[in-house]
């Protein structure tokens, strides 16, 4: 059998029970405690059978990936200002203002909280967004810089504050992270 996410058809019936699916997620996020999402409820919002969530999704865990994976992906402008430092510090604070928000906070901590895979389901696309600046730094003529070290210390005090505290991280403070950061690297 194939994995769920290889299922999705492109285009027609199929995306419009998507997208009537993911809006669905989103409106009973908004509406209702996380650990209340079951596939038959969002099935009655989206205005489908509840046998084509499980058929497409199997479980609230594979379905929350999928919203999540869809709404992180390509979802920032990665900067090219040509710093390394303005890059950071422009893209970080878009992730923050962006995680700050009321109902991208939802789905993440609906996401990471249904399992193992949800967590990269809200950062995989980050990783590949910071993995670009650091890149076309190096393309620059700049230092090699791990996209893991820099996830670590970027993205993981961010997330920690949006997830974890009543205070998500603003835009400013993002932006110093990236300074501290850059200071450590020329420490080091």
């Amino acid at each position: 059998m194939a994995d769920a996410s290889t299922q999705v058809r492109p285009g027609g019936r199929s995306a419009k029970v998507r997208a009537a699916v993911h809006s669905a997620v989103a409106e009973l996020l908004a509406e209702e405690e996380a650990e209340t999402l079951t596939l038959p409820a969002v099935a009655a919002r989206a205005g489908v059978h509840p046998t084509t969530l499980y058929r497409r999704w199997g479980s609230v865990a594979q379905l929350l990936n999928d919203v999540a994976t869809s709404r992180f992906t390509d979802d920032l402008v990665v900067p090219d200002s040509g710093s390394l430092a303005d890059d950071l510090q422009r893209w970080l604070a878009d992730v923050a203002t962006d995680v700050a928000d009321p109902d991208t906070l939802a789905l993440m901590r609906a996401t990471i909280g249904s399992g193992p895979a949800g967590g990269c389901a809200c950062v995989e696309d980050r990783h590949r967004q910071l993995g670009a600046i650091l890149q076309r730094e190096h393309d620059r003529g700049g230092p090699v810089l791990d996209v893991e070290s820099a996830a670590d210390f970027l993205l993981g005090p961010l997330y920690y504050r949006a997830v974890f505290t009543p205070e998500p991280a603003s835009a400013d403070w993002a932006r110093a992270m990236v300074t501290t950061y850059l200071a450590t690297l020329k420490a080091s």
